[in-house]
């Protein structure tokens, strides 16, 4: 009999990179952030346009595709804007329109396209910007925290990953009942 963790993908082929048990704290960080990240693509593969825009929580807005594009959010609003001090509008979401990334998640192909393209942007910004900081105390000062790390955030996005993982492992459930890691 299969173990419902076994479901989605064998464990034996997992694409995803292991996490160091024993490494620095920006390696084990980045990785951690990195193996996350790397788990949103595994519950989204797959999936045409239809499906990644299915809100198939019945009680819930959410779909696969309003989470890449909240994420790319996420990502650019952390990273570029915040640490890195860029300027410019979030990919998807806006101050008069907050939820536009998950209410404007429609199934079209052109939109899926354009949302993975972005979160890649982001994520890629991210890393790079990760790889070239002086240390982990790289710091800003955020409207809503206050004076943030780089560590602080690299956390936080571990976070805000883990939790939308979780929404993702029921969405994807109800798309095509796919389970697991």
């Amino acid at each position: 009999m299969q173990r419902f963790a076994e479901m989605f993908t064998d464990p034996g082929s997992d694409p995803r990179a292991e996490v160091p048990t024993l490494s620095d704290e920006r390696t084990m960080l980045a990785a951690s952030l990195r193996r996350q990240r790397e788990t949103l693509v595994l519950k989204c593969s797959g999936l045409d346009a239809e499906a990644m825009a299915l809100r198939s929580v019945d009680f819930s807005g959410l779909s696969l595709l309003g989470l890449v594009r909240h994420l790319a959010d996420v990502e650019h609003r952390w990273f570029r804007l915040r640490l890195a001090g860029h300027d410019g509008p979030a990919p998807f979401s806006t101050v008069d329109e907050p939820d536009s990334a998950f209410d404007r998640a429609v199934p079209d192909a052109a939109r899926t396209e354009e949302a993975w393209r972005a979160w890649r942007e982001e994520v890629d910004f991210a890393e790079r910007f990760v790889a070239e900081a002086a240390d982990l105390d790289v710091s800003a000062v955020d409207p809503w925290q206050g004076r943030v790390s780089l560590r602080w955030v690299m956390l936080h996005m571990v976070e805000e990953y883990a939790r939308h993982n979780g929404h993702a492992d029921l969405l994807r459930q109800g798309v095509d009942g796919a389970v697991g890691l």
